[in-house]
């Protein structure tokens, strides 16, 4: 099975779940890039579990550049990514593989490798492999703003509950609970964390929604059709685990728009044309436009609820009760943040090195 994202800039995962290690190998970096220890460890704290709103997992998400780096330098080969797991508890899914959960791959992927696959944690599928990708933009993230290109993400909804739009926000974060949430509206942040609160209390998780700004992106980047700016990103996007929509601009609002309305106006220049209009779009036909680019991507509610769900055993072939325990997530949004920022970004990079973009 195939777990590869980029073209230009190839990054496989590696690992699972409840393995020794999460991990990847990453080729096409370009070469003399510093790793900033320091960034990483903040974005790995982004995404990772313990806190208030998350999984108890606590894991110390510490990176290991085992290949392609040298005295803190990118070297330009492929680089070894290796993060180890040291909280992972395999008696929590000792129901697998007779007891399927509902809303998992658990059945599927059964079927699909013949009953060998690790399902504990989700094995492949699961959320932690999402860690190896967050260190790897993070890396990148430097080089990106370096060109101009800034990736921001918020956690935009939970439930009903909307938050401002990020360029009316405060700048992150304006409280613990902001924080907590990844949330930067501190109005929206409190509705949010009762609702979650509410939704834990009740044995049950919650839907919620990431949103994302690009700003800076140089005009014409993007390849056309297949790998254009919209399809690159959605398809990221889409591969994160319980990632159920993804909206770009002005996403499902156009079927209520007219012509005149969704088209932006092009001003400025020959040397230096420029998008005018409220919210213009971002990208046209695959091409980035130099407009800031609106993304949004709902994830569903978390699977694993320690409620009684009635639900097949392949063993005996009767729906039977089962009741999921271990440390689960009440709503992914929060977490997904950093993942949405660093899927951004590795799509925009990879983009960026095909096109010849950032070259010196």
């Amino acid at each position: 099975m195939q777990m590869r994202l980029g073209e230009a800039l190839r990054v496989t995962l590696r690992g699972s779940s409840h393995g020794p290690f999460v991990g990847a190998l990453v080729e096409g970096m370009p070469a003399g890039l510093p790793v900033d220890e320091d960034l990483i460890k903040a974005a790995m704290a982004l995404r990772k579990t313990g806190g208030t709103y998350s999984s108890k997992r606590k894991e110390d998400d510490l990176v290991e550049w085992r290949t392609g780096v040298v005295n803190g330098i990118t070297t330009g080969g492929p680089i070894e990514i290796h993060i180890a797991n040291g909280d992972a508890r395999a008696s929590d899914y000792s129901f697998l593989p007779d007891h399927p959960r509902p809303g998992h791959q658990d059945m599927v992927m059964m079927k699909r490798t013949k009953g060998e696959a690790d399902l504990r944690g989700g094995g492949t599928s699961s959320a932690r492999m999402t860690a190896p990708l967050v260190a790897v933009a993070a890396l990148l993230r430097p080089w990106l703003s370096s060109q101009g290109v800034e990736v921001e993400a918020h956690l935009g909804a939970v439930g009903n509950v909307e938050s401002a739009s990020l360029d009316s926000c405060p700048e992150r974060w304006a409280n613990e609970t902001c924080k907590a949430l990844r949330c930067r509206d501190p109005l929206a942040a409190a509705k949010m964390a009762d609702l979650v609160e509410a939704t834990r209390k009740d044995r049950d998780s919650i839907g919620s929604r990431v949103d994302l700004q690009l700003h800076g992106l140089p005009l014409g980047l993007g390849e056309p059709w297949f790998d254009g700016l919209e399809p690159a990103l959605a398809r990221a996007m889409m591969a994160i685990p319980a990632a159920r929509g993804v909206e770009i601009g002005h996403g499902f609002g156009v079927q209520t728009m007219r012509g005149s309305e969704h088209n932006s106006p092009w001003g400025g220049s020959s040397e230096n044309p420029v998008l005018l209009g409220d919210r213009p779009d971002g990208a046209l036909a695959g091409l980035s436009t130099g407009a800031p680019v609106h993304l949004r991507v709902a994830f569903k509610p978390p699977s694993s609820i320690p409620r009684v769900q009635h639900t097949l055993n392949v063993k005996t072939n009767q729906q039977e009760p089962l009741v999921v325990k271990g440390r689960h997530d009440p709503v992914l949004g929060p977490r997904a943040v950093a993942v949405v920022e660093a899927m951004a970004i590795l799509v925009i990079a990879d983009l960026m090195i095909r096109g010849g973009f950032g070259d010196e």
